[in-house]
């Protein structure tokens, strides 16, 4: 058993982004593929398919590279961990180098941006940083 899925998920896409593949696969679960949504949605990932292998669910992330070569994902990071669990208002979420990054946070009204629930004026857990 896992204890922190969001930490596996993020580690293998950072491990696969430093090693150039063209994707990664990963255990499903529906807060996963909620995490994988925003950043396709943001422009981070090309794109993802949710399928199943072996009868196992698995989330296929096709990865994004720039035209030099260089990933779009400089780095990722989890914030809000089992051990300490991070919540903030709306008004005080971060913003990762002054706002070239994206927070990714899970509110009542299901996983998105810190800038789009700031918007809706919205607080939640703080699940991770992506630069």
């Amino acid at each position: 058993m896992m204890t922190d899925p969001i930490a596996d998920l993020l580690t293998r896409i950072r491990n696969a982004t430093a090693e150039g593949h063209e994707k990664v696969e990963i255990p499903a679960s529906r807060v996963k593929a909620n995490i994988v949504r925003v950043l396709k949605e943001e422009g981070y990932v090309k794109n993802f398919r949710l399928s199943r292998d072996e009868g196992i669910p698995v989330i296929k992330i096709y990865l994004k590279y720039a035209e030099e070569g260089s990933p779009v994902i400089r780095g990722i990071r989890r914030i809000s961990r089992p051990g300490l669990r991070r919540y903030s208002g709306y008004e005080s979420f971060p913003r990762p180098l002054s706002g070239a990054g994206i927070a990714i946070v899970s509110t009542s009204k299901g996983v998105m941006t810190g800038s789009k629930a700031r918007q809706a004026k919205i607080g939640g857990e703080i699940l991770c940083e992506v630069w």
